[in-house]
C-alpha cells in the first residue's frame, strides 16, 4: 500500500512567482492593497454575516441539534436517498468565527463529489469557550454519530472526519481522544490544517504576509482559544507535539503558498512514522484555504473537487473492500 507521496517543492526563488491561475493572481492583489494594521482582528465583522455564493443543490439539507449539555447545532447533507458514508465536518475560522453558513458551500461540494453525506458541527467558539470546549463538542458529535446515526441514515454506515484550517486541528485532536476512548473512525481528511500552535515552521516565516493568512492574526487568534502562549499549552494542543494514537487512513492536503504549508507536511511525516496510511498531496500555486476558494479561482475549484473525489473513494472502497489508486496495494 503506497502510505505516503510529497511531490518535489521548487526553489525558494521562483516560489512566489507561481500563482495557480489568474483569479487567483486578481485574488491575492486585493488581499494585499488592503491597508495593514496593528490592531488584533475585529471578530465582531469576522463573525456577522456575509453573502457567499451558493452551493450545488443536493437531495436533503436539514439542520438538527445533537443531545449534548445545552445541544450541538449540526447541518446534515444528504448527496442521495440512499445510505452513505458520514463524514462529520469540523470548520475552520482561527478557532473563533465561522459557522454553518460559512462552510454550507464546502460541505455541499463534498457531498456531492464525495458521494457521502456530510454532518458539519457548529461547534463553541473561542475566546468565549476555550479549549478544549470545540474538541469536546466534536467529540460528542462523533458518539452521537456512532450510537445514533439511524435516526438519520439506515442502516447506519462507518463514519469519517474532516476539516480545514483550524478545523483540522481539532478534527485529528478530536479522533485521538475518542478513538482513545474506544471509537471508530474510518478516515481522515486534513485540508491546509494548523498542526503547531508555536507557529516555528520555515513557511510561517516565509509565507505569514501578503499570502491571506497572517502570522501575526494566527497568534492573536491561538491565545483566544488557548488563553496563554505557554510552550507547554501551546504543545498540549499541536498535533505535531502531541501523543497521537492510531489513527486511520488519513489525506492531508497543504498548498504552497500557504503559511501553515510546512506544519502539514511534518504532520504527514509524523503520522507515516506512526504506521498510520497517510497520503500528502501538496497542491502547487495554492494558497491557505483554497477549499473555500472555488468560486474566484478555477485551480482552487480542480483541487477541492480532486480532494472530496478521491476521500469520498476511500471511504466508499472501504465499504466495497477496495481502494483507489494511489491509496491501494
Amino acid at each position: 500500500m503506497e502510505k505516503y507521496r510529497e511531490e518535489q517543492l521548487t526553489e525558494a526563488s521562483t516560489r512566489d512567482d507561481r500563482v495557480a491561475d489568474a483569479g487567483l493572481q486578481q485574488w491575492l492583489s486585493t488581499v494585499r492593497s488592503t491597508p495593514k494594521t496593528t490592531t488584533p482582528p475585529d471578530l465582531e465583522s469576522l463573525r456577522s454575516p456575509r453573502t457567499r455564493g451558493p452551493g450545488p443543490d443536493l437531495y436533503s439539507v436539514r439542520n438538527l441539534e445533537i443531545p449534548s449539555q445545552k445541544g450541538i447545532p449540526v447541518r446534515y447533507y444528504q448527496a442521495g436517498e440512499q445510505p452513505r458514508p458520514l463524514v462529520v465536518y469540523v470548520h475552520g475560522g482561527a478557532f473563533a468565527f465561522g459557522d454553518l453558513e460559512s462552510h454550507d458551500r464546502t460541505c455541499r461540494r463534498l457531498a456531492l463529489h464525495g458521494d457521502v453525506n456530510v454532518m458539519a458541527v457548529d461547534f463553541r467558539l473561542a475566546p468565549e469557550h476555550p479549549a478544549p470546549a470545540a474538541i469536546e463538542d466534536v467529540v460528542n458529535v462523533l458518539r452521537w454519530a456512532s450510537r445514533e446515526q439511524e435516526q438519520i441514515n439506515r442502516p447506519p454506515m462507518p463514519v469519517a472526519l474532516a476539516g480545514d484550517s483550524s478545523g483540522g486541528l481539532i478534527a485529528i485532536l478530536s479522533a485521538n481522544e475518542y478513538i482513545s476512548s474506544g471509537g471508530f473512525i474510518s478516515a481522515l481528511l486534513l485540508a491546509c490544517p494548523n498542526a503547531d500552535l508555536t507557529l516555528s515552521s520555515p513557511s510561517i516565516r516565509n509565507k505569514g504576509q501578503g499570502w491571506g493568512l497572517s502570522s501575526a492574526d494566527m497568534r492573536w487568534f491561538i491565545q483566544q482559544w488557548v488563553q496563554d502562549l505557554e510552550p507547554e499549552t501551546l504543545g498540549k494542543y499541536s498535533p505535531l507535539h502531541v501523543d497521537l494514537k492510531s489513527l486511520p487512513t488519513t489525506l492531508i492536503a497543504i498548498a504552497e503558498h500557504d503559511p501553515l504549508h510546512d506544519e502539514g507536511a511534518e504532520l504527514a511525516k509524523k503520522l507515516k512514522l506512526l504506521g498510520v496510511d497517510v497520503q500528502l498531496l501538496d497542491h502547487a500555486g495554492l494558497v491557505h484555504g483554497f477549499l473555500s476558494l472555488d468560486n474566484v479561482s478555477n485551480a482552487a475549484a480542480v483541487a477541492g473537487t480532486e480532494l472530496f473525489t478521491l476521500f469520498g473513494q476511500v471511504l466508499n472502497g472501504q465499504l466495497s473492500g477496495s481502494l483507489p489508486r494511489n491509496m491501494g496495494a
